[in-house]
């Protein structure tokens, strides 16, 4: 049995033939049970410009195996050769849904052709132009992880501020939902009913939630990695829920040098787009096992890095570099800040209230935390807007409202 190889329009395909003393007829006759493709349908040639012809005329050109009685063995056609095949018309391929793949290659599902434009490249330029943090309420996030869980726990937090025309983002302050964290995994238990306070203040606060931020423990310094596979399945989870394009991804990690010292360092990114079209359309392999590389994301398809067809991604290629300035805000962030370690109470008021009783009242209330923890004993509907648009304009809080909040820190 001799085997020759047929290429088409649908890729390359093998047609089984006796010898090759057979006809260039007998084999159109091979190739139409073989192949479905019927013989008044056929041209063949051994010259691969066949696939390029465009009309009925350019296939007259072709007239090497024109002629029916042609032996193949007088085209020297043998075991293994290589016959070129154009037809007019469609037809159904056994096996595999396929499409046309062009002019040349293999025959490609639509899963293929899918995964083909699934290029994974680096995306050079960020969508904000740069991230500025609020030095009080970044320096209230650091210090608690440095000096309260000295980098051994993951801990995060949902930023908060503006975006500018210009995509310039400014962080305001973090908020802190509840959450556990080990030394690799931060899980945030978000509770609803208070995230709804923190959008309701936001709002009359005129800002929005602008990106995430989290910590990298001690022992993850000492990884090869800029992000591991479970920080960026949730970044990549927490942009694309967010539907802002300027949304900053910002990590917060302990760098220990060859000398023993030890310097806090903020990063910020954003997640490519690529990364967040991939995360939406259900690409990333989610189950993680305990031997996977941390610095390569899996796919449950293949994609295309440089050009090779991967299953495996180098984080990096999802991070696009932004460039971080600081500035100072409207808020304070000396409140205590809300599902930490230690319980926020009505002492924790009266205490704060007490170390800025020589400032007016709207400054001594004007703090995000400060806010939240009001919230949630007054009326959403009037009383924290009202609080939250004396803040956000400094001007007087009216006095039934002073009253109200120094006879909550008295209780």
């Amino acid at each position: 049995m001799v085997m020759v190889r047929i290429r088409s329009r649908d890729g390359l395909e093998r047609v089984s033939i006796d010898n090759t003393n057979i006809t260039v007829s007998q084999l159109k006759t091979l190739i139409q049970n073989q192949l479905q493709i019927p013989i008044r349908s056929q041209t063949l040639s051994t010259n691969q410009s066949l696939l390029l012809a465009k009309s009925p005329s350019d296939l007259l050109k072709f007239t090497d195996m024109s002629n029916p009685d042609t032996p193949l063995s007088s085209l020297s056609i043998s075991h293994g050769s290589l016959i070129f095949l154009a037809y007019d018309g469609e037809r159904t391929i056994a096996g595999p849904a396929v499409r046309p793949a062009g002019s040349f290659g293999r025959k490609m599902t639509i899963d293929d052709l899918i995964a083909k434009q699934m290029r994974v490249t680096r995306q050079e330029n960020p969508h904000c132009d740069s991230v500025s943090f609020d030095r009080d309420c970044a320096n209230a996030f650091q210090h608690y992880v440095n000096e309260t869980l000295a980098f051994a726990v993951k801990r995060g937090g949902f930023m908060y501020g503006t975006v500018s025309e210009e995509g310039k983002v400014e962080v305001d302050f973090i908020y802190e939902p509840p959450q556990q964290g080990t030394e690799e995994v931060l899980m945030l238990l978000r509770d609803s009913d208070e995230e709804k306070l923190v959008e309701a203040i936001t709002a009359c606060l005129g800002m929005r939630r602008v990106g995430f931020i989290f910590t990298q423990t001690i022992m993850q310094d000492k990884k090869d990695y800029t992000l591991s596979h479970r920080e960026v399945l949730q970044a990549a989870e927490l942009h694309a829920e967010s539907e802002l394009k300027e949304w900053v991804t910002a990590v917060v990690k302990l760098e220990v040098s060859e000398d023993g010292g030890a310097d806090v360092h903020f990063e910020a990114f954003q997640m490519s787009d690529m990364c967040i079209r991939l995360f939406k359309e259900g690409w990333f392999e989610t189950e993680i096992g305990e031997d996977a590389d941390p610095k390569l994301s899996k796919m449950k398809k293949d994609v295309v890095v440089g050009t090779k067809d991967v299953k495996e991604v180098d984080n990096d290629f999802f991070l696009v570099v932004v460039k971080i300035l600081d500035h100072l805000g409207p808020l304070s962030s000396t409140f205590p800040i809300e599902n930490r370690i230690t319980q926020v109470t009505m002492r924790a008021l009266r205490s704060h209230l007490d170390r800025a009783k020589n400032l007016p009242f709207v400054k001594r209330i004007s703090d995000f935390h400060l806010l939240l923890f009001l919230a949630k004993y007054l009326d959403l509907n009037s009383d924290v807007p009202a609080l939250a648009e004396c803040v956000l304009a400094q001007t007087a809080v009216p006095e039934g409202y002073q009253i109200l909040i120094e006879s909550m820190a008295t209780t």
